[in-house]
């Protein structure tokens, strides 16, 4: 498996364009099935889920040119293919989307239970309850969801369940209401700005949805969608990454495209720790803005909890984590979205980290460095704060198992280095070199070679090659 070495200590500076969403990209791709003409994507990011997604839906009848980190065109050529199968599916928890637009189109659909992160236990009950409301005939067979329907019915469906609504939920019921015969209302729909983006390109293509962003949508159902061209929104939780990375490492970063309405409560709370975000474009109406960031060399601790949007999000937890463990105090973070999503604390540990777990709630010990240590990512976040936290630290810091990191990330490793960080990709069993900057003309090795830096040494002195 790949693997980063990280050389911490250097302070991130230059510009950055965020990329597309990948949690906008896979329900708008998924939605190319309900299309009778060719739906095209601008702005798709190029990660493993995308292309992972794009086989899938090869396998259920729709064609893609295009590329992914271009403009990706899909268009339906068979429609007798309703069979996503485990091999596929089980890559990424996003496949459930395509259960909704198959089911709605093809009038039967059959998918394999989905995998993903593997952060606790994350149920499609309510996804399988609001196809039954309506209409869907739904079974388990051989670990194989199979839903059928001769059309489906509008209905009143509530999606609230016990951590908040279900964001994949809400987009694929929301994704077959409206081919359904008459209105269909979500109660408890998920607000979050990537649903806005998927009702915005489905009424593009005919659909008839209001409320989008509100926890009631309604839907009057249609006969048949067209196609259409829709950019996909930027990232936000890749823009709050970035963001972070840059206040852990005391550096100074600009961000084009940062989705600013998207991220306002995790604005609020770098306000209030010490990090700057400040907006360049003159447009403060624009949910689009160019910003610099840039933070205090003292953090100071805060309070927070994870909530659905408009909440602190649940996808930036831990890498702001890493952020509060540099701060002076200690800080509490809730987690009521995934209790379980801690498996990064012990790995913090590791670097040292102090923590209190006491079930959903950590309090972080503010620390006055991070130390380098061999680390192991657990899910697609947790790979993200490691990574910061690498940056951060004095010494060397190995991150295993970073194909995560691949699903939600376009060539992190590449960018980070296009912004100071020593960084490169290397195989973790043989140490062959997968990339590494250039090295410029009348440098040395781009990389220092791996040895152990007394804690006492600093890392500054360590990135500039001293010793």
């Amino acid at each position: 498996m790949d693997q980063f070495e990280i050389k911490g200590g250097a302070r991130l500076a230059g510009t950055l364009q965020v990329d597309g969403s990948k949690n906008a990209a896979l329900p708008l791709m998924a939605a190319s099935l309900l299309a009778d003409e060719t739906l095209t994507l601008r702005d798709i990011p190029d990660l493993s889920d995308i292309r992972n997604m794009e086989r899938l839906l090869s396998e259920l009848g729709v064609s893609s040119t295009g590329a992914p980190g271009e403009r990706m065109q899909l268009r339906v050529e068979d429609p007798t293919l309703c069979h996503a199968r485990y091999d596929v599916v089980s890559t990424m928890r996003a496949s459930i989307c395509v259960l909704g637009p198959m089911l709605a189109r093809r009038g039967t659909a059959r998918i394999s239970m989905p995998g993903g992160c593997a952060f606790g236990h994350r149920p499609i009950d309510l996804h399988l309850r609001g196809l039954e409301k309506l209409g869907a005939r739904i079974r388990l067979e051989n670990g194989d969801i199979i839903a059928e329907a001769d059309r489906l019915k509008g209905a009143t469906v509530f999606l609230g369940g016990p951590f908040g609504s279900t964001v994949t939920g809400t987009a694929n019921i929301m994704s077959a209401a409206v081919l359904a015969e008459g209105t269909t209302v979500i109660e408890s729909a998920a607000c979050e700005p990537e649903i806005v983006d998927l009702a915005n390109m489905l009424n593009k293509m005919g659909a008839q949805i209001h409320g989008a962003g509100s926890p009631r949508l309604v839907i009057d159902g249609v006969e048949s969608l067209c196609g259409t061209d829709h950019p996909v929104m930027p990232d936000r939780i890749v823009a709050g990454t970035w963001a972070i990375a840059a206040a852990a490492t005391n550096g100074e970063i600009v961000l084009e495209r940062f989705p600013w309405d998207s991220l306002l409560a995790a604005l609020d709370v770098m306000d209030q720790i010490g990090v700057r975000v400040e907006r360049l474009d003159g447009d403060s109406c624009s949910s689009e803005a160019t910003v610099r960031v840039t933070s205090d060399r003292r953090l100071l601790p805060t309070v927070l909890t994870t909530q659905p949007h408009p909440g602190f999000p649940t996808d930036l937890q831990a890498q702001f984590m890493t952020l509060l463990c540099l701060a002076d105090g200690n800080s509490v973070i809730t987690e009521k979205i995934y209790p379980e999503r801690f498996m990064h604390v012990a790995e913090l540990t590791r670097m040292g980290a102090q923590f209190t777990r006491q079930g959903p709630t950590v309090v972080v010990q503010g620390v006055p460095h991070l130390i380098g240590a061999p680390v192991m990512a657990s899910d697609l976040r947790a790979s993200a704060c490691l990574v910061i936290a690498g940056l951060a630290a004095e010494g060397e810091t190995i991150v295993k198992r970073v194909y995560h990191l691949d699903r939600g990330y376009v060539r992190m490793e590449r960018q980070l280095a296009a912004l100071g960080a020593v960084i490169r990709r290397t195989d973790d069993v043989t140490g062959e070199v997968l990339w590494e900057p250039p090295v410029l003309e009348g440098q040395g090795s781009s990389m220092p070679s791996i040895e152990i830096i007394p804690q006492s040494k600093s890392a500054e002195s360590f990135v500039q090659g001293d010793g």
